[in-house]
């Protein structure tokens, strides 16, 4: 029996190319582990953090720190009533979307701050009045959020239904100059009065189970690698 028989070289580069893919998904799933449970870590911290004055907050985030997840106070003039865009969102299992309006900023070297107001079911086709002669102030508190990155799959915005949270072009369609890097997801009510708009509050329990899937990763190149061995010793024997 030749050398060329007794070794699959095939065999062996696809299984190799496995194995390398397997080990990767893993080691993806042990850093993805340890970004949740800061994460995780984070939110448990802010459920009693006072909230904190926007300024200054922004301000941080000018020089460069990072303050997602921060609760932070400011109070929006004619938030109630503001021109608002709509963003698709899920809650619950159920379609909807998420208004979204601008607020002036004070301090931190940005002009305004986008507010997700909340949560409006598909169910619903009713939405808070606009009045843009309304100036009556409004204190919001909620959670500093930095938008998700846009991915591949992302459908394209409309003016009447946006799917990525493009702050730039958010606040060009709202007119609001100087836009912060940052969301301002609202915890309080913009509309006390209009029960169809649901605040959007710090999530209490966030699934983490990315030790169980890097476990099952490593565990799938395992049995890779004793298939192989099997199928070596095998070929060994014959």
């Amino acid at each position: 029996m030749t050398d060329a028989r007794r070794f699959p070289l095939g065999l062996t580069i696809a299984t190799a190319i496995s194995l390398a893919i397997l080990l990767t998904l893993g080691t993806w799933q042990l850093q993805r582990l340890a970004w949740k449970r800061d994460l995780i870590a984070r939110i448990e911290a802010l459920q009693t953090a006072p909230a904190r004055p926007l300024g200054p907050v922004l301000a941080a985030a000018a020089r460069g720190e990072d303050v997602d997840f921060v609760r932070v106070a400011v109070t929006c003039p004619g938030l109630a009533s503001a021109p608002y865009l709509e963003l698709y969102g899920l809650r619950e299992g159920q379609a909807g979307a998420r208004l979204i309006s601008a607020c002036p900023a004070e301090g931190g070297g940005y002009g305004s701050i986008l507010v997700d107001r909340g949560f409006v079911p598909d169910t619903v086709s009713a939405r808070p009045p606009v009045d843009a002669a309304d100036a009556r102030p409004l204190e919001v508190t909620g959670v500093l959020r930095a938008p998700d990155a846009k991915s591949t799959f992302s459908p394209p915005n409309r003016p009447d239904r946006w799917f990525t949270r493009d702050i730039p072009a958010m606040a060009a369609a709202l007119g609001a100059a100087d836009p912060a890097p940052v969301f301002l997801m609202a915890e309080t009510s913009s509309n006390p009065e209009w029960k169809g708009l649901t605040p959007a509050p710090v999530p209490a329990n966030i699934s983490n189970r990315h030790l169980e899937y890097a476990v099952t990763w490593y565990g799938l190149a395992a049995a890779l690698l004793g298939v192989y061995a099997a199928m070596l010793l095998k070929r060994r024997k014959t």
